[in-house]
């Protein structure tokens, strides 16, 4: 059962990544500990590995579909990496609480300033 459920958050998850742009942190890392009640560390650590085959399928599409400044990307692209590795170590220095509460309170003010502001 909990194969089938982790695949119902990998669809759920894939969708909204696809339409946009979210899916591995916003999405999964809230749904495997709430419903496969994986510690944070390990939820995040697995929303990473997922999210590789998830988002070169999606980019794929939205390549074919023109929606990709690949000036922006070739410049995002190296310091997204260096923060993604100091974002992993950064994760080994906190406990569960505290990153829990940091990636709740993103969600939240990353939904405020969505609803909120133009």
């Amino acid at each position: 059962m909990q194969l089938i459920l982790a695949a119902v958050i990998g669809l759920v998850g894939g969708t909204l990544g696809g339409l946009f742009g979210v899916g591995g942190g916003i999405v999964m890392v809230p749904a495997m500990t709430f419903f496969l009640g994986l510690p944070i560390h390990m939820a995040v650590g697995t929303s990473l590995l997922v999210i590789i085959p998830t988002a070169i399928s999606g980019s794929i599409k939205h390549y074919h579909l023109g929606n990709i400044d690949l000036k922006v990307a070739a410049c995002l692209v190296p310091l997204a990496m260096v923060g993604s590795y100091a974002g992993a170590w950064l994760t080994s220095h906190l406990d569960a609480v505290t990153l829990k509460r940091a990636f709740g309170g993103f969600i939240v003010m990353v939904g405020c300033r969505l609803l909120f502001f133009k």
